[in-house]
């Protein structure tokens, strides 16, 4: 495959993984949580860079690529890990715990409480959350954008 085959290939699945998250957002009724709009900025960056990449030779916008690539990976990781409870999420899209709480601490908990939590899965495939599968796909993304910088150019 040629380079501009392969950053078409890069580029637009991060444009198109894009594209389904606002999808399922306005067409599916999902609205995003706190670390879902996270996962977002770094595919809209893998797609400008494409786009950028397509008339600009070199290695350095395929390498560019693939840091935007591997940190919305990292961000489907870490909110996974989130989903899963194997660690705690941010604050502002947790919730923390209730035992032990008076009900003005319980009803303030439950006010406070951001409307869409980071810590649920909101939808799922094959046992896989929205956020797993941005990770996989973004780790095969990055792995094109490698492929791309360490080509030898013909």
């Amino acid at each position: 495959m040629t380079r501009a085959v392969l950053i078409l290939i890069a580029a637009g699945g991060s444009a198109a993984l894009l594209l389904g998250a606002l999808a399922f957002q306005y067409i599916g009724g999902l609205p995003p949580c706190d670390l879902c709009i996270l996962q977002r900025w770094p595919h809209l960056a893998a797609a400008g860079i494409g786009v950028v990449a397509l008339a600009v030779p070199g290695r350095v916008l395929p390498l560019l690529g693939a840091v935007a690539a591997l940190t919305t990976a990292a961000f489907g990781l870490y909110h996974t890990g989130v989903e899963r409870g194997w660690w705690e999420g941010p604050t502002t899209c947790t919730s923390g715990p209730v035992t032990g709480l008076s009900p003005d601490q319980l009803m303030e908990q439950i006010m406070s409480a951001p409307l869409v939590r980071c810590d649920e899965v909101a939808w799922e495939l094959l046992g896989l959350s929205m956020a797993s599968w941005n990770a996989i796909a973004a780790l095969v993304l990055a792995g094109v954008w490698i492929t791309i910088a360490v080509r030898r150019p013909r």
